[in-house]
C-alpha cells in the first residue's frame, strides 16, 4: 500500500479541517467532524487499493 492507516487518517483529518475552516470543532461538531475523517479516511483506503490493483507486477 502507498500510505499506512495512520496516514491516511492524519490527511482525512487535513482535508477535513481545511474544508471545515474548523482546526478543531467544538462539542456541538465533533460527531460531524470526525464522521467526516472517518468517511474521507475510507474512500481514500479503497482508492489506494483500487490503484493497487491496477499496477503492474513487480519484478525483484
Amino acid at each position: 500500500m502507498v500510505a499506512s492507516e495512520e496516514e491516511i487518517r492524519a490527511a482525512a483529518r487535513q482535508f477535513v479541517r481545511k474544508v471545515s475552516g474548523f482546526r478543531e470543532p467544538s462539542g456541538k461538531h465533533q460527531l460531524a467532524f470526525e464522521g467526516a475523517v472517518d468517511e474521507i479516511a475510507v474512500a481514500s483506503q479503497r482508492l489506494l487499493a483500487s490503484i493497487a490493483e491496477n499496477l503492474p507486477a513487480r519484478h525483484p
